[in-house]
């Protein structure tokens, strides 16, 4: 009887968050680099990454006034130019005609509110998240409520 051998590959969820992350490395925002990537049934649909709008100035050649001044985390939101990953990861799938309802999405960082709304909207049934950025109560109980499923990322090794 031949013995079988462990599956040297990386879990599905190791794939895609890694994936995320190289993702992210594509962000022109000059504060954060973050990246989604949405999944159905094992495939990629759609990837998006943080920065501003396609077609304007990079954030880091000064197209986000936020950006470019010295606001502190969290403040002067209204002056930022920047779409999130999420945003654009789903802009991108409506605009190759691709549905999201049912997928999964990986993110680098948790979801804000804003796009936490969209997330449900668009029918996403799951968020997989690395990184823990100020991830609101409200956000949680309104994916809780909405039935979209939420856990946090570790990658293999971290925190054993």
């Amino acid at each position: 009887m031949p013995r079988k051998v462990k599956d040297p590959r990386p879990s599905w969820d190791e794939y895609f968050m890694e994936i995320a992350q190289v993702v992210a490395k594509r962000s022109n925002c000059t504060r954060r680099h973050v990246a989604a990537v949405i999944v159905k049934d094992r495939h990629i649909l759609s990837t998006g990454y943080n920065g501003t709008p396609h077609g304007t100035k990079n954030c880091f050649d000064g197209g986000c006034p936020r950006c470019s001044g010295h606001a502190e985390s969290g403040t002067h939101l209204d002056e930022c130019l920047c779409v999130h990953a999420e945003q654009n990861a789903i802009c991108q799938a409506a605009f190759h005609g691709s549905a999201v309802k049912g997928a999964t999405i990986y993110v680098t960082i948790s979801p804000c509110l804003t796009c936490a709304k969209l997330i449900v909207n668009a029918g996403i049934e799951e968020v997989v998240y690395g990184g823990d950025y100020a991830f609101l109560d409200t956000v949680k109980k309104m994916f809780s409520d909405a039935g979209v499923k939420v856990r946090q990322y570790r990658a293999p090794g971290v925190g054993d």
